[in-house]
């Protein structure tokens, strides 16, 4: 439910959006796949972050858990301030290089130049998201991103269309406005780990830098960030090949990528839910449970997706039409998207409980290995050859969803089975040290 309620954001953004236009529409549509991309080097991290802390919670070493959580505050901290300066300045370079038209490019720059304001607010928020769920604490951090989703309802239009003798901005006023409730999220978040009353207390002379934690930390995260890493860079080249079909194929694809990233994101509740359960167990040398745990999620994760994936086949149009109520064009082409993709939701829920599977026994390079097999072997090669060498043309793009989707669940699966994951944990191989 934080997942689903996290992409709101998104969600919020494209509905106003839509008011103004198919360029709007466009332009931030641009900016999502390199803001995923950026963000996915510290979500990476503070995933390894919650796995440190989901073991040391199995293995009730509370000292660990305050310390292993203050460590992950410090280096994404840091991490948050590179990022944002970085991002910030090379801006009008990273729009251009997905392909941004005349029509949209100062838009969507603006919109990215704004977002990356927020990155140490979204980063801070990230880490307290993850840091509670190592120790099992999901609400707490449900209902802060409710309140903040809530206030963005009301900022975003206010800050977009304006009201009475305050301007709106446009699409900048999307950016401010999610900065804005960021923000507040993320000071609650440290507040909350700083008073130390959730089952963390974070402290500052615990984050004097550790070079043998900070190891650890990056061996378990540099996998993952690199796999998320891995997901955002493939979305950006399908980017790249979308905007040679035009701002309505563009518009399309984006309004389609956020009917998708509702799936994806409790396709990744499942998949951290399942992460801190296998490590929590681990932590306490319950392998068999692990494995309970992997078995049940992969039924939850396939049976119910396939279900909502069903939902959308049937209302795709309406859907959309919600979106940019106005364009007939798009209503279509971005309905076609998301019937295509909608059948195969299953699978993708699936990979990601395996993925967390993996993640929560410390071992993330095979996650980054499925990763890097379903986009850029399959989803990325399959894309290019349907869209330029077939009479498909944008709709071959489409249907590179399902079928990246069905073999890189295969694989994962088959990977799953063999048991091999369960025999390094049993070797000492990748217990995460206590």
């Amino acid at each position: 439910m934080a997942n689903a309620l996290q992409s709101m954001y998104q969600l919020i953004d494209t509905f106003w959006l839509g008011r103004l236009g198919v360029n709007a529409v466009a332009a931030v549509s641009l900016s999502f796949p390199i803001l995923f991309l950026i963000l996915s080097l510290g979500a990476g991290l503070t995933l390894a972050g919650s796995v440190i802390v989901a073991q040391a919670k199995g293995a009730k070493n509370q000292k660990n858990v305050n310390y292993s959580s203050s460590q992950t505050v410090v280096v994404i901290f840091f991490l948050s301030i590179l990022l944002s300066f970085v991002t910030y300045h090379a801006s009008e370079p990273l729009m251009r290089l997905v392909g941004a038209g005349p029509e949209i490019l100062t838009e969507s720059v603006i919109y990215f130049k704004y977002s990356s304001f927020g990155f140490v607010f979204l980063f801070m928020f990230f880490v307290f998201q993850s840091l509670m769920r190592g120790i099992g604490n999901v609400w707490l951090p449900m209902y802060i991103v409710l309140g903040t989703v809530l206030l963005n309802l009301v900022l975003d239009p206010l800050f977009i269309f304006g009201y009475g003798s305050f301007e709106g901005m446009g699409v900048a006023g999307a950016a401010i406005s999610s900065v804005i409730t960021q923000g507040i999220s993320a000071v609650i978040g440290m507040i909350i780990l700083f008073k130390g009353k959730r089952g963390i207390k974070i402290k500052f002379p615990q984050m004097k830098w550790d070079f043998k934690w900070t190891k650890q930390m990056f061996a378990i995260g540099i996998p993952s960030s690199l796999e998320q890493s891995t997901r955002a860079g493939a979305m950006t080249m399908l980017v790249v090949l979308v905007t040679s079909f035009g701002s309505e194929v563009v518009a399309a694809y984006g309004i389609g990528v956020r009917i998708l990233s509702l799936i994806v994101i409790p396709a990744l509740g499942f998949s951290i839910a399942t992460t801190t359960l296998v490590g929590q167990n681990i932590g306490a040398n319950q392998i068999k449970r692990a494995e309970k745990v992997g078995d049940l999620s992969a039924k939850i994760a396939f049976f119910g997706l396939t279900g909502v994936g069903i939902l959308l086949f049937v209302f795709a149009e309406p859907i959309t039409a919600f979106f940019v109520p106005n364009d007939p064009q798009v209503i279509k082409e971005s309905a076609l998207f998301i019937k295509i993709m909608a059948p195969s939701f299953g699978l993708l829920g699936l990979q990601q409980v395996l993925n967390g599977v993996f993640n929560g026994a410390g071992f993330t390079q095979i996650s980054l290995l499925i990763s890097i097999f379903g986009l850029w072997m399959i989803r990325f090669p399959v894309a290019f050859l349907l869209s330029n060498n077939t009479s498909l043309d944008e709709v071959g793009l489409w249907w590179s969803f399902p079928i990246s989707n069905f073999l890189a669940a295969l694989v994962g699966f088959i990977y799953y089975k063999t048991g091999h994951w369960k025999g390094m944990l049993v070797k000492g191989r990748h217990q995460i040290s206590k």
